[in-house]
């Protein structure tokens, strides 16, 4: 790392960044919205326009990759009368309504500039006017939604001016920066390489912050970079074989470039501190299935190892041909405690996108959205994070209806009666969610459609849809559910130690008077210790789960894609059920995403892995990774990276279709705690990406405190 580097670290670190924030009151801007009765698509343009305006150019000493937020609110679009009026009318919304969770295609925006998609939007308004029945009145200067003659495509035509004002907002703010900065020493102007297309890689990487900078401005949020080692390394090679570039300072570049991604990221939308999305993807195969691990997603390697930062999180595309030395390379970084890289298994994860229907170019192209859920950069408005199904709320479902119908009825109770509504409950909330989606609205993004695949194309905004236009759906606390079958089998069924209904007044009142039944719910059978007893409930559920949309489409064309993840639901849906059949108690928070349940004993983290790659998992590949802590002494031996680079392997070449692993030591996390001064730059994994823990609210640090300290 060099002296620059590190100066820009620290300083980045410290939010140097922060003096040139200043507040702005955009309530006037919205209020005239509401009042001119202003279009989605305008809101939006106008939104973006005026939120560049008022960016101010910024430069830290030092940097030679620039733009910085000088602006600390967004603005809002909509009031929420206005958003509640609408979900009143029956349209429903993915969290704030607006395009977030995917990547844009950013490769052919960098190569050819936008000036050529300037080129492009000219060319289709002309075309789509040129079939207006009399021609259309010109623009007059108002933010009404102009009136447009019958029979044109007057959606397309308001779609295409706003994208090219847009367009020209952003290369405007390019502008300013470029004669702020003229009198600054070493200096780089931004806007030619923006407007005409990067020619090496210091401006591939330049105009790529520009872009990712824009989206957030339009009010995009949790926006992926995608596989920056695949659109960005024709100028790294490029540069390193011709001379102009050495390795030494293509790793500055790109070391800056990773600084940058920190510097605003404390601004962007998110549940906790680090939850915004900052999100790419090395490795894995190129569109045409060759081999697409390079000398770039090394360097990306290495610099996130040197940097020691939360952006951006690296996700790593493995398979059964993977070479060791690629998993050890990902797995320093996890011995540095970054909580990333996270693995995903092209031998899974490809044909499970194949059977959903995406096309097996696209399939081999795939990333992850923000965390963890996949999508195919550019062409991808897959929501697919729309909800989630709670496992411990429909099993808890469940043992109610059928203690009810045991108070109501005469006759013999048997365990497969508890599967059979068990099931017939997820069932029930799969549809109950295919139904709340019946109607689902995006607000619009022109600028982000312009750099997205086919939208100018189209005459379309992506938020009316793109290639695919698929919704998951998380399934959380899947080990509670499976450890409480378990138990209740062996307590009620097997053993005979309490009746059903005595189980289900007892989860009221957390086993209170019943010290006997907790503990044998605790020693019940366990998902994590590759006990069939336990693992063949996980196959039978993941099984049910992975076909409980089958059939079942969205309004915008796509499916359901279920998965393994939890998002934050891990900490949202504990708080609406009592106990649980397996001794999990009242408030206490379940597993995140596929992962064994807190303070179950297992006997290491093979047994972890045999245990979470028995179901078919490519039948839920909407993401959501196994999610294992080991203890940082793990580290402390010569081959400690071997072992683990070895365990990740194993579990990719058993069919596990995401892995994570928090490098973690309980005491650390405790003083932590206490001294939040002392441990400023501790880093953990959260649930689909990493954070710093003393940024986080209590209760998602005391979740990571309770986890399991796997011992190998």
């Amino acid at each position: 790392m060099t002296e620059r580097i590190k100066s820009l670290l620290e300083r980045t670190f410290d939010k140097e960044q922060a003096k040139f924030r200043r507040d702005v009151d955009w309530k006037p801007l919205l209020e005239r919205f509401v009042a001119e009765g202003v279009s989605d698509m305008a809101r939006a343009r106008i939104g973006l326009e005026e939120m560049l305006k008022a960016e101010t150019p910024a430069f830290m000493d030092g940097e030679r990759l620039v733009f910085l937020r000088t602006v600390k609110q967004i603005p809002d679009l909509h009031t929420e009368e206005e958003m509640d009026a609408r979900r009143a009318a029956g349209t429903a919304f993915g969290e704030k309504g607006v395009v977030f969770n995917m990547t844009a295609d950013f490769g052919p925006a960098i190569r050819d500039g936008l000036e050529t998609r300037l080129l492009e939007i000219d060319a289709r308004l002309a075309e789509l006017k040129s079939r207006q029945d009399g021609g259309f009145p010109a623009q007059d200067g108002s933010d009404r939604e102009s009136r447009r003659p019958a029979g044109g495509d007057a959606e397309g035509i308001e779609f295409l001016e706003n994208a090219m004002l847009s367009v020209k907002a952003v290369i405007d703010l390019a502008e300013r920066y470029d004669a702020a900065g003229a009198a600054r020493p070493s200096y780089q102007a931004v806007a030619p390489a923006l407007r005409k297309g990067a020619r090496n890689f210091h401006e591939a990487l330049q105009t790529l912050r520009i872009l990712h900078y824009a989206m957030w401005c339009e009010g995009e949020y949790h926006c992926g970079l995608g596989r920056i080692d695949q659109y960005l390394h024709p100028y790294y090679k490029a540069d390193v074989e011709s001379g102009r570039l050495s390795e030494d300072g293509a790793l500055e570049e790109l070391e800056e470039f990773f600084i940058a991604c920190n510097r605003d990221s404390d601004l962007y939308i998110g549940i906790q501190q680090g939850d915004n999305g900052q999100s790419v993807m090395l490795g894995g195969v190129t569109r045409d299935g060759k081999p697409a691990f390079n000398d770039l997603s090394r360097l990306c390697l290495k610099a996130c190892g040197e940097l020691k930062l939360v952006d951006p999180k690296i996700n790593l595309r493995v398979d059964k041909s993977t070479p060791l030395e690629i998993y050890e390379l990902g797995t320093e970084l996890t011995a540095k405690g970054l909580g990333f890289p996270q693995y995903a298994n092209d031998d899974v994860v490809i044909p499970a996108l194949q059977r959903w229907g995406y096309e097996l170019e696209d399939a081999r192209d795939y990333s992850v959205a923000a965390c963890w859920e996949f999508l195919i950069p550019g062409c991808g408005m897959d929501i697919n994070n729309i909800d989630a199904v709670s496992f411990v709320g429909a099993l808890d479902r469940a043992l109610r209806n059928l203690a009810q119908r045991r108070r109501d009825a005469e006759g013999g109770l048997r365990y497969e009666d508890v599967e059979k509504e068990f099931f017939a409950e997820i069932q029930r909330r799969a549809d109950a969610l295919v139904e709340k989606y019946a109607h689902v609205e995006i607000l619009p993004g022109p600028f982000v459609s312009v750099i997205s695949t086919d939208c100018i194309k189209k005459a379309r905004d992506i938020s009316k849809g793109a290639k695919y236009n698929n919704f998951g759906i998380h399934g959380t606390g899947i080990a509670v559910a499976v450890d409480s079958l378990a138990s209740v089998r062996e307590l009620v069924f097997e053993k005979k130690l309490v009746t059903l209904e005595e189980l289900v007044k007892l989860l009221d009142t957390d086993f209170a008077g019943r010290p006997d039944v907790l503990a044998a719910a605790k020693s019940a059978p366990k998902m994590g210790n590759a006990d069939a007893r336990a693992d063949d409930l996980a196959k039978w559920i993941i099984g049910f789960w992975g076909h409980a949309f089958d059939g079942k489409r969205n309004d915008r064309g796509g499916i359901f894609r279920p998965g393994t993840g939890s998002a934050m639901y891990y900490i949202w849906h504990a708080r609406e059920v009592p106990a649980s059949p397996d001794g999990r108690l009242k408030g206490e928070p379940l597993s995140a995403n596929w992962a064994p349940s807190l303070d179950v004993p297992v006997k290491g983290p093979v047994s972890v892995v045999r245990s979470f790659t028995e179901p078919d998992l490519g039948l839920v590949c909407n993401g959501g990774p196994l999610t294992i802590e080991i203890h940082d002494s793990a580290f402390a031996m010569a081959d400690g990276v071997e072992k683990v680079a070895h365990l990740v392997k194993f579990f990719i070449e058993r069919g596990g279709h995401q892995m994570q692993i928090n490098t973690i030591n309980r005491e650390t996390l405790k003083d932590a705690q206490k001294h939040p001064e002392r441990h400023r730059h501790l880093i953990v994994r959260v649930w689909g990406w990493s954070g710093y823990f003393v940024e986080l609210d209590k209760e998602y640090q005391d979740q990571i405190i309770k986890r399991v300290e796997l011992k190998g």
